[in-house]
């Protein structure tokens, strides 16, 4: 009878939207993040030189340093607090399920499964995988830890820097100028896309008598430019739609997954 396959749906259907709305809580999002974040900075007290960083942690690190808050164990700790305080002005529930937390892995090994799949795309073109990390797992078992921590690491400030608060700071002020948004969200994404994608290169220019130079990052090159800000609009709309946990997750797990199909 036609009820008898309607139900079933429906059940299937409430689940999945609950799944939704959980997952893209801010307090879900740090539950899930936690691993990620104490994996990291033990593992890079740990290694101590040997660490691999990211450009944006090292980029976060100095700005609280030059803004009087040198502690090392800053940056994690505001984290938290910026995820907390989030939740908090969403009014959502203080709950947590660990069933959602397992479902976000999936999804978020899915979602960076198909960034692979993009990328082969890509670089078919350009007769190289791009990468938005390290290129390689090649070399000792310290190595490749270290390695490992570092795709950590650049899943989740790499986000925290470019999502969570560049583009939501983009979209905030959009709004205030009383753009749509729809629109809003779109120039949100191309701007922290871009950004994104061009702070994974050597840099030395000059403002105002202020200098910016970097060592860490690639040449420039337009075939991987051009990915990576493709990567960072697909980025930018998971953290838009489906929360900084699933963004952080997926940009980790595609660093990873890059390197094993590279070595």
């Amino acid at each position: 009878m036609p009820g008898e396959s309607a139900a079933p749906n429906s059940v299937v259907n409430s689940r999945a939207k609950a799944y939704l709305q959980a997952s893209q809580r801010p307090l879900t999002a740090l539950i899930f993040v936690l691993p990620m974040i104490l994996a990291y900075e033990i593992g890079v007290v740990a290694l101590g030189s040997g660490a691999v960083r990211n450009g944006a942690d090292v980029w976060l690190r100095k700005s609280l340093t030059y803004a009087g808050f040198g502690q090392y164990f800053l940056l994690p700790i505001l984290v938290v607090a910026i995820l907390l305080g989030w939740h908090h002005t969403r009014r959502d529930p203080w709950k947590i399920e660990m069933r959602i937390i397992r479902w976000m892995w999936l999804e978020s090994l899915a979602l960076g499964s198909l960034l692979l799949a993009i990328a082969f795309v890509v670089g078919s073109y350009f007769a190289q995988l791009p990468s938005l990390y390290v290129p390689s797992t090649a070399g000792s078992m310290s190595e490749v830890l270290a390695r490992m921590i570092g795709y950590l690491g650049a899943g989740l400030y790499e986000e925290l820097m470019f999502r969570l608060l560049l583009f939501s700071i983009c979209y905030g002020v959009l709004l205030a100028v009383r753009l749509k948004p729809t629109a809003a969200t779109m120039v949100a994404v191309i701007a922290s896309s871009l950004l994104f994608a061009a702070a994974h290169y050597q840099f030395d220019f000059e403002i105002l008598g202020y200098r910016f130079a970097t060592t860490i990052g690639d040449r420039f090159a337009w075939s991987s430019f051009v990915f990576r800000a493709l990567a960072g609009a697909y980025f930018a709309v998971l953290f838009a739609y489906r929360g900084f946990g699933i963004a952080a997750g997926a940009h980790a797990i595609y660093d990873v997954l890059v390197a094993f199909v590279q070595d």
